[in-house]
């Protein structure tokens, strides 16, 4: 792997600590800004909501710019709103500071996907969307509790300043290391008409609706893993930031795994790895009130979730081949209407009585519904290629 292609990868490091790390910061800029703790909560959801109406808007805008300019463009954005987001007074001017950050964060995943499946081996597009989702579950492992102690210590504030320094060495790095493709006719993409005319065909909606119904399954039981590991699984509050890590962990192992496996067996992970996760949501949905059984499934179901989850999003990107900017873009899309909807059903079925194992059963179904739509879709594929 070219070594740009780890630099766009500590960049989605810094992008995945901002959007998850909140989680442990939301009491204290509630109580600091004087807005309610669910008003404060928005704030992710803000972010999610970005993600999904970015990624593609973000990707046409910047579609027949150098991919070196476009990359520093949104990493610069994003650290200048998480600068304004670390010194402003205002709630709305924090929400605002979230949508942006979330614009450029989307903006330079779409297009750090494309330029790393560019730059490495034709054949090796898993490899090189495991290096930058490895980014993001390492963000889950380190980047998230760091921000949680940090932010207990120092206050909300450090942890956004904490974001933007971490940043910084990403845009030297990338202005370095990632080569400026203006003028080079191999780099040569299409326009927006012609990059949609690619994306017609039937087997790229199907992968994405798979991711997106796969990443809703691992963020609909991962949002709410504190209040399971507590109150269904006796496990302390204090244990709570390690069960988080060793889901990142996990996270971390399946995508270094997939990375691996995805660009020659994909269909290996995605049938077994898939059976595999499912099974893991029913078990722990039924042995959640086991400690021993919290602890193993947590890391277990990290991995399977980003094996697979991994593996779609390099699917995507070879059913996009014709389309790199925006087949990133919508992949990136995908993964946020998961991250957005998951936690928003398991949120749905929390207040409705159903309990904390509830997120779990959710999890399931959703990646049963993965299966039915793959079904169903393979069967309609087989029956349109039928001869009359």
């Amino acid at each position: 792997m070219p070594f740009a292609i780890y630099i766009l990868g500590s960049a989605v490091f810094a992008q995945g600590t901002s959007e998850f790390m909140l989680s442990g910061l939301v009491p204290d800029i509630a109580r600091e800004l004087d807005v309610s703790v669910s008003a404060a909560g928005a704030l992710t959801s803000a972010f999610a909501v970005g993600m999904i109406v970015g990624a593609p808007l973000m990707a046409v805008l910047s579609l027949r710019w150098p991919r070196r300019r476009a990359l520093l463009v949104f990493l610069v954005a994003f650290v200048l709103v998480h600068v304004v987001g670390a010194v402003t007074t205002d709630f709305a001017a924090l929400v605002a500071t979230r949508v942006l950050g979330a614009l450029a964060n989307a903006g330079f995943l779409a297009v750090g996907l494309a330029a790393a499946t560019g730059m490495a081996a034709p054949n090796a597009k898993g490899r090189a969307t495991s290096v930058l989702l490895g980014g993001i579950t390492l963000a889950c492992v380190a980047g998230v509790p760091g921000g949680a102690v940090l932010g207990q210590a120092l206050g909300w504030r450090a942890a956004f300043w904490a974001v933007a320094l971490i940043s910084l060495p990403a845009v030297f790095a990338v202005l370095r290391s990632v080569p400026d493709t203006a003028g080079d006719p191999r780099e040569a993409r299409p326009g927006v008409r012609r990059e949609l005319r690619a994306l017609r065909g039937p087997r790229l909606p199907v992968v994405l609706l798979l991711g997106a119904l796969v990443n809703g399954a691992t963020f609909c039981t991962f949002t709410y893993l504190a209040l399971l590991v507590v109150d269904v699984g006796g496990l302390s509050e204090g244990r709570v930031p390690l069960m988080l890590a060793l889901f990142g962990l996990g996270s971390f192992a399946g995508v270094s795994i997939a990375g691996r496996l995805s660009d020659t067996r994909p269909m290996r992970v995605l049938l077994f790895g898939g059976i595999a996760l499912l099974a893991g949501w029913v078990l722990f949905a039924v042995a959640a009130g086991s400690p021993v059984a919290t602890v193993l499934l947590v890391f277990v179901q990290g991995a399977l979730s980003f094996a697979v989850g991994s593996t779609l999003i390099a699917q995507a990107l070879y059913a996009a081949a014709d389309a790199p900017s925006l087949g990133g873009s919508f992949a990136t899309a995908a993964f946020n209407v998961g991250a957005a909807a998951g936690p928003a059903l398991g949120g749905l079925a929390i207040a409705a009585g159903l309990g904390y194992r509830s997120p779990l059963w959710i999890s399931a179904a959703l990646v049963a519904t993965a299966f039915v739509t793959a079904g169903l879709a393979r069967t309609a594929l087989r029956v349109r290629e039928r001869p009359a």
